[in-house]
């Protein structure tokens, strides 16, 4: 059995509104990925393929059978992985994930990760009651498991998701192959690194109470808590610190219900006082996405990634599924074929650099604004400038004042990329 460090960094924080919490109509998704502090996020796009029948699918660790078709998908992933920390895909679905430890055992055996199976449902499902479908089943026939960090010492956790689109959301919280769901309608929810879903279960697996009844965790008998059967009784310090983070990401929500915008919810990824933009104990947030999904679906989804650490100091890029989406090279971070450390038995034995050239850039323009003020602080204007610019050509395009051909939107990541990449240069 894996065992972890009670004091293992571990935080990632996602965030959803739906109407009439938000500000418009749409679905609001955001998330930061909080992960080893010099690891790669890359942002990958898979345009949607049709697969031969009978043909196999290798994730990071294991093979699955592939399905006959998969759609496009705009991923932000850990660029030795095969799955993903957080994406979105054709038709406006959005998920996010969350490591977690329960009194279900974490075992070391390699199976699919938390971040795989976000992966697969983003690209099987058109919408997140059916990317959560997707999800269980996969859990129930090849399991969760692996070290889910490029390191020889294996770092294992089960997962929590957050699952939207452009009508609800949903919570999906994992214990092993156990799992319980929670429809979101209406209204603004946070998930932050342990079990949220108490007595309001909208779904769950057949075997989930009896499990726990006869493990003794619970005696059978009146309400049942999923948070509290499931939760581990003594809670090491990173679990209580993500209580506090999970509590004051609430509280950030609850300020702006009935206004809830990208914008907000960018903030709240910046917010360094409640530790949701962390940098602490080797973590720190690698990579945010924000996303608008309108609920009018005549209007295209607007994907906002960042591809570099430290949202309080990146630019927030919009993305748009269109005629002329493809990938931009500057956040495509090398491969090593055969050779590459996940790949090489026993694993992660040495190390390559994953580094993609705004990532590389980026880190430059940190260590001016932390070293040059002056310096610094006009790179830190020339963000700001370029992410409004994003922002502004979203609500233009939302509000029907700005119609672009579908060319045009499928390339605009891409520009932005090129734009910030020449601020650094």
């Amino acid at each position: 059995m894996a065992s972890w460090n009670p004091d293992a960094p571990c935080s990632c924080d996602c965030f959803v509104s739906v109407p009439p919490a938000s500000a418009i109509p749409a679905v609001i998704f955001a998330k930061n990925s909080d992960r080893p502090r010099d690891e790669v996020q890359e942002v990958v796009f898979v345009p949607a393929r049709t697969h031969a029948p009978g043909s196999r699918l290798q994730c990071t660790y294991i093979e699955v059978e592939q399905v006959s078709k998969t759609h496009a998908v705009i991923l932000s992933r850990p660029s030795w992985l095969w799955g993903a920390e957080m994406g979105a895909n054709e038709h406006g679905v959005c998920i996010g994930n969350e490591a977690v430890w329960t009194k279900e055992p974490v075992g070391e055996g390699e199976a699919l990760l938390g971040m795989d199976l976000l992966r697969l449902a983003l690209e099987r499902s058109r919408s997140a009651l059916e990317a959560w479908h997707v999800i269980t089943g996969l859990l129930e026939r090849y399991g969760q498991g692996g070290s889910c960090r490029e390191d020889p010492a294996p770092f294992c956790y089960h997962n929590t998701f957050l699952l939207a689109d452009r009508t609800e959301a949903w919570v999906l919280e994992t214990a092993g192959r156990l799992w319980a769901a929670q429809r979101i309608q209406e209204g603004a929810r946070n998930i932050s690194n342990q079990l949220s879903i108490g007595t309001d279960i909208s779904a769950e697996h057949s075997e989930l109470r009896t499990h726990a009844l006869a493990q003794g965790w619970w005696g059978g008998q009146g309400t049942f808590d999923f948070a509290q059967v499931f939760s581990l009784t003594q809670q090491p310090v990173r679990m209580e610190a993500a209580k506090a983070r999970f509590q004051a990401g609430r509280e950030l929500l609850q300020q702006q219900r009935g206004g809830i915008t990208a914008e907000v919810m960018m903030g709240i990824l910046r917010n360094k006082e409640s530790g949701i933009c962390m940098d602490s104990g080797g973590f720190r947030t690698t990579a945010s996405m924000v996303s608008i999904l309108p609920r009018d679906p005549t209007q295209p989804c607007v994907h906002f990634l960042t591809a570099t650490p430290d949202p309080s100091r990146s630019v927030f890029k919009p993305f748009i599924f269109g005629a002329g989406a493809a990938q931009a090279p500057q956040v495509l971070s090398p491969t090593f074929g055969a050779q590459d450390p996940v790949r090489t038995q026993p694993r992660f034995q040495t190390q390559v650099d994953r580094r993609h050239t705004l990532y590389c850039g980026h880190q430059v323009a940190l260590g001016l604004m932390e070293s040059e003020q002056d310096r610094g602080q006009q790179l830190r204007r020339k963000q700001q400038d370029l992410e409004q610019e994003g922002l502004e050509a979203a609500r233009g395009l939302l509000a029907g004042e700005w119609a672009p051909p579908p060319q045009e939107l499928g390339t605009l990541f891409q520009a932005f990329v090129e734009r910030e990449s020449q601020v650094y240069a």
